[in-house]
């Protein structure tokens, strides 16, 4: 996510040796079949009930199917030089790869993310009809690295500046760290009381929830570790207010992923549709 001493500041992430393996990569699984594969052995009735008691928050710590899983920390890897790191003093340090270089060079995550066995599975959990985010969203699908000492994400709300909800599912792909996953349910309803929790989310582990009503953090990682994860954005309603998509954009382009990244492909939209 960034410099060290600047708000932002595009750099390159330091390779580890695991990185450099020169094992030749093995094909890409079939996403919806290996989603299937793991669905159908679920009760997603019970855990559709546990997603609304908890206040829409579902954490399962084995979810991915172990080819799936092993294909995304291929491209996690893979993907290290893209890293754009961002530094905001006193709530996030760490670095992000948005949908759109994912969709350069990493196409089988974006497949992943289209999965109709996937976004199926999610309905049937969430209760909602869910639509993949625009092609314009660069956090509709991303990649987020903790690989310095102190990356972190303080306290927040994954907020949606869309019309309707938008819904994350968070993927674990490389944990060689000690960070968690902090959270606290409820917050948003005054007829429950707040019930705090705190997960480390192991490879092929899933948390699924409402952005707005989750406030969580990535607690910060130590010397020498690394730790990778995945974010998929699914919205009710893919139209976004005009002075909403100002905000959205430039808290992306200063938090996450570049003003370059976030506003050249807002130009080439532009252009598009010239």
């Amino acid at each position: 996510m960034h410099a060290e001493n600047d708000v932002i500041a595009p750099t390159s992430v330091e390779r580890s040796p695991a990185s450099l393996s020169t094992t030749p990569a093995a094909p890409a699984p079939n996403a919806d079949r290996a989603v299937a594969s793991r669905t159908r052995a679920l009760d997603t009735r019970r855990l559709s009930k546990d997603f609304v008691d908890q206040g829409a928050f579902l954490y399962l710590d084995d979810f991915l199917a172990p080819d799936v899983t092993a294909q995304l920390v291929q491209s996690a890897r893979g993907l290290l030089d893209e890293v754009n790191r961002n530094y905001l003093p006193g709530h996030k340090q760490g670095g992000s790869v948005s949908r759109h270089t994912i969709d350069r060079l990493a196409p089988f995550i974006a497949e992943l993310y289209r999965s109709k066995e996937l976004i199926g599975w999610l309905e049937q959990l969430s209760g909602d009809k869910l639509q993949v985010s625009p092609a314009d969203d660069p956090h509709a699908y991303a990649l987020y690295y903790y690989t310095r000492a102190g990356d972190h994400i303080g306290w927040h709300y994954d907020t949606s500046y869309y019309d309707g909800r938008r819904y994350t599912l968070l993927l674990g792909v490389i944990d060689e760290s000690s960070c968690r996953l902090d959270y606290e349910l409820h917050t948003r309803n005054p007829d429950v009381p707040d019930q705090p929790g705190s997960v480390q989310i192991p490879p092929g582990g899933l948390v699924f929830f409402d952005g707005d009503t989750l406030r969580h953090r990535i607690t910060p990682a130590g010397a020498n570790e690394m730790r990778v994860s995945l974010t998929f954005e699914y919205v009710t309603d893919p139209n976004m207010r005009p002075w909403r998509r100002f905000i959205s954009n430039m808290k992306d382009a200063i938090a996450y992923f570049g003003f370059r990244q976030v506003f050249r492909q807002m130009a080439k939209r532009g252009k598009d549709r010239a």
